[in-house]
């Protein structure tokens, strides 16, 4: 099944046509008379979408509604009102006590499935962030990213300047804040104040956009790197439905059929916004959490973790191709002396000046990172002996020639270190692994320091 959904609904005739149609596109369908028997469905296997009727005089659906949205257990569940009198005021209370769209009928089934389709998307996106999320948290990588505070960025979309006018001026009224407009033709200019858009609201109510060029333009937008993760909302003339299932499914996020009062228009726009930088903070959340999980954070490089599993891609794609990749195991001589008499600030902006050495003087599609105390590995993809051989000299050249400043006033420290080096076999059919060629690769290193440091030794079945 593609999706758990729970219909809302005192009337039987209702409850059973919708049931028919969700079952009809595959979804996972219960479906209860009154709200508090959804709320005992839910507590015991919460669904990804509702479907409620708020026309019910006998139970307050607007509550029930508000409740989902106010438990954090259940507020990711995405809400559709069906059935509600199509006026300002029936859609404006459905969306202001937590409903994501309103649905009136007749019910467009269209219209109605390419909703769910939309919904369903974002709640999965949603359920994965927040489990990569609770990954971290378990790694004990707590969220420290505060909510965003600064002012929203939105760009109106319209080529009638009219209505572009009034529509500015609506919205800057209502979110208090500065509203960017622009035509369609300037909205797939490379900008940087395009490109940094949280909104784009787009006007097709009017004839100046054939449905065509608005199936591009959200479609372009949803394709490009700067704006893919920017929210849509889409307004149109009432009876475009099928135009508007189409938007959905190229990615708008919202729609508006026919006139639109000004309290709507906002209360639809904060809620997007509010939707989007929940993603925003959990995509940088997770992107922190990953930083921390892999790079060393005093070097800035990749750290042993890291580096085994890339090790692990280089090796089956190194096998896969025919390729040769080589490892090199560095370590800092006399390390130890370092920290003893300099202090151990003094050792660790000798580690951050190597490990920048390394970053400037790498490819790439090299892996550079440390693995150990004063111990670094670089790995080198596509790479004969030969290469190896001579990056390894180029590296202990540059650490040679130029000392390393320590700070508090004391003069530059001359440090050198010790490189062992290994390859796979130069015979495809006897490719070594890579636990082999990285327990070859440390034992050349302890030649290295065994034979007087400031060396490379490379390992024997490799020469």
């Amino acid at each position: 099944m593609s999706g758990k959904i729970l219909i809302v609904d005192s009337v039987s005739t209702n409850r059973i046509v919708l049931r028919v149609k969700m079952l009809a596109a595959k979804y996972d369908v219960e479906a209860v008379a009154t709200c508090a028997e959804a709320m005992v469905r839910i507590a015991s296997a919460p669904p990804d979408l509702v479907l409620i009727n708020l026309t019910d005089p006998t139970d307050d659906g607007h509550d029930f509604c508000r409740t989902l949205r106010g438990d954090p257990a259940t507020c990711h569940i995405a809400i559709i009102s069906v059935g509600a009198t199509d006026t300002s005021t029936a859609r404006f209370g459905a969306l202001d006590a937590g409903a994501d769209d309103v649905l009136p009928r007749p019910i467009s089934d269209t219209l109605l499935l390419a909703r769910v389709r939309s919904l369903m998307r974002r709640r999965n996106l949603s359920r994965e962030l927040q489990m990569r999320d609770g990954t971290n948290r378990n790694f004990g990588l707590e969220e420290t990213r505060a909510p965003r505070i600064a002012p929203a960025r939105i760009t109106l979309l319209s080529d009638c300047t009219n209505a572009a006018k009034s529509m500015q001026a609506q919205l800057q009224a209502g979110l208090n804040q500065r509203i960017r407009v622009t035509n369609s033709d300037c909205a797939l200019i490379d900008d940087d104040s395009v490109g940094k858009t949280d909104l784009f609201v787009i006007d097709g109510s009017t004839a100046q956009l054939s449905a065509g060029q608005l199936f591009r333009l959200v479609a372009d937008l949803r394709a490009r790197e700067s704006t893919r993760l920017s929210a849509q909302l889409i307004l149109l003339p009432r009876k475009h439905t099928e135009t508007a299932a189409m938007l959905l499914d190229l990615g708008a996020d919202d729609l508006i059929l026919g006139d639109v009062t000004a309290d709507e228009l906002t209360l639809r726009v904060r809620s997007l916004l509010r939707h989007k930088f929940n993603q925003d903070r959990l995509r940088e959340t997770l992107r922190d959490g990953f930083n921390a999980a892999m790079t060393d954070p005093l070097t800035g490089l990749y750290n042993r973790r890291y580096a085994e599993t890339h090790l692990r891609h280089i090796a089956e794609k190194a096998h896969a191709t025919g390729c040769q990749y080589g490892l090199m195991m560095i370590d800092i001589d006399h390390f130890k002396r370092i920290n003893d008499g300099f202090g151990h600030a003094a050792g660790d902006r000798v580690l951050c000046g190597l490990a920048d050495r390394l970053r400037q003087n790498f490819r790439p599609e090299d892996l550079v990172a440390r693995i150990g105390g004063e111990e670094f590995l670089i790995a080198m993809p596509r790479t004969t002996l030969e290469e190896v051989k001579a990056a390894a000299q180029r590296l202990r050249r540059l650490v040679n020639i130029r000392p390393f400043p320590i700070g508090d006033g004391k003069s530059d420290l001359h440090v050198t270190i010790s490189v062992g080096v290994a390859i796979d076999s130069q015979n495809p059919d006897e490719m070594t692994s890579l636990g082999d060629l990285f327990q070859r690769a440390d034992a050349a290193l302890y030649v290295a320091k065994a034979n007087g440091r400031d060396a490379i030794s490379v390992s024997q079945t490799a020469a």
